[in-house]
């Protein structure tokens, strides 16, 4: 951690702090750890509250174990989306956002189509994005002041394979936003010179090809911003946090 900033007792369920004497950017540092461990607590106290069935086999505290732990498992999923969006958000060169409704305009879903033998090859494809058709949701999207790079990540935790349909919809999503990407960064007024669009397995197991997967372990890399540390950070707080109820 960097120097001037400390843990409080996490085990003691009190939200990370920050020290006097630090630095604007530990300072916003610390905040986003505040912010994401302010939601993983709300997410304890729903999971905490949760009411349940117990299972005539397992009994009661067997069951309430299972029936936390499994429900742990999906809302852990918005924790990371949320710890990966104020990491990058410290980085002083980008413009981070989160859209619920971005746009697929009905032709776009047929181009795509079209391309799953060699997705790769959308690569380059731009089409202009309009507010028609369905949406989705991007849970992060990068602009990179310095380069003129717009990207968009979908955050799944990765942990396990996906059924072949399931991985044919990420692959779709993914696609959809990479050539919608330029017109759509464009209409925000941003100077976007190159785009891509990826999926984001933090533990690993991938459910798309490379280049649209990328890991946990990748993301420093990929960005060339510290990431992985916070997001780990704020990992520990919920695994002690959830540790705690069961």
């Amino acid at each position: 951690m960097s120097r001037g900033t400390h843990h409080r007792n996490n085990r003691s369920g009190n939200p990370i702090g920050v020290a006097r004497g630090t630095s604007n950017n530990e300072t916003r540092r610390a905040q986003g750890l505040r912010f994401t461990s302010r939601k993983g607590q709300q997410t304890i106290h729903r999971l905490d509250a949760k009411q349940f069935t117990p299972d005539p086999i397992a009994g009661k505290n067997l069951s309430r174990i299972t029936s936390v732990t499994s429900s742990s498992y999906k809302r852990h999923g918005y924790i990371l989306e949320s710890a990966i969006l104020e990491a990058l958000k410290l980085c002083p060169h980008f413009e981070v956002w989160r859209d619920d409704k971005f746009h697929i305009p009905p032709a776009v879903h047929h181009i795509v189509d079209g391309s799953f033998a060699e997705p790769t090859k959308l690569i380059g494809t731009d089409y202009p994005y309009s507010a028609e058709g369905k949406t989705l949701q991007v849970d992060v999207l990068v602009f990179n002041k310095n380069t003129g790079a717009l990207e968009a990540y979908e955050i799944k935790r990765g942990t396990g394979p996906h059924d072949s349909g399931k991985r044919r919809e990420m692959l779709r999503a993914v696609l959809c936003v990479q050539i919608l990407l330029k017109s759509y960064g464009k209409q925000r007024g941003l100077d976007v010179r190159e785009t891509s669009s990826h999926v984001i397995f933090y533990y690993g197991k991938c459910s798309i090809p490379k280049p649209f997967a990328i890991t946990g372990a990748e993301l420093d890399e990929h960005f060339g911003w510290p990431v992985q540390e916070q997001v780990e950070e704020v990992n520990l707080y919920f695994q002690q946090r959830l540790l705690s109820i069961l």
